[in-house]
């Protein structure tokens, strides 16, 4: 009982999160262009840069390979809502970019989106440009030490929403229902905010 409380509490707070962050990031980023320029990778090992996050709605999560929890659970629901969505989402470009570009080499970040979808994009590149595109996205990471001679990172669990100019729309909360997330990518593909 006290767990399920616990879980409760948990998915209120990550929803109030996601809503605090779509409201700041509105606020600030309404109409114009969302994060920075940049060049990086993606899984093919093709240069990649902001302008793939124009002409189309997108779809963004930052996160890693390694992630025990968050990221496979947050692609794994990606693939679900754009397969959900059929012919009304087909415009929609969703992206994967690591926070963990160490480890998370093109090879690596293709085997994993591969696991989900062939509609997700994964992104890497170099270490401290694909850090400087998630501070310029208002991603929080940071590489945490295991104890045991490893690390993991903790990253920002929403799913960011750009519409077809590159503009913020809206957030996923890592945790939102199905329902809830499927109707912001529907708004967001018929060309309004999430």
């Amino acid at each position: 009982m006290m767990r399920s409380i616990l879980v409760g509490i948990l998915v209120l707070m990550a929803a109030g999160i996601g809503w605090l962050t779509f409201d700041w990031y509105r606020g600030h980023y309404g109409g114009q262009p969302y994060g920075a320029p940049f060049t990086l990778i993606d899984q093919k090992n093709a240069p990649i840069t902001e302008a793939a996050f124009r002409g189309h709605p997108s779809v963004v999560f930052f996160g890693f390979t390694h992630c025990p929890e968050v990221c496979p659970t947050t692609l794994f629901e990606m693939a679900g809502w754009l397969k959900t969505m059929g012919d009304s989402g087909k415009n929609l470009n969703a992206y994967f970019v690591t926070v963990d570009p160490e480890r998370d080499t093109p090879q690596i970040v293709n085997s994993y989106v591969g696991n989900f979808s062939d509609r997700i994009t994964g992104i890497t590149g170099d270490p401290d440009k694909v850090h400087a595109m998630a501070k310029a996205f208002g991603i929080y990471w940071k590489k945490v030490d295991t104890g045991d001679g490893d690390y993991t990172m903790d990253h920002t669990a929403s799913v960011l929403l750009l519409n077809a100019k590159g503009e913020f729309a809206g957030t996923i909360a890592y945790g939102e229902s199905a329902d809830t997330a499927i109707a912001k990518l529907k708004r967001l593909a018929a060309g309004g905010q999430a």
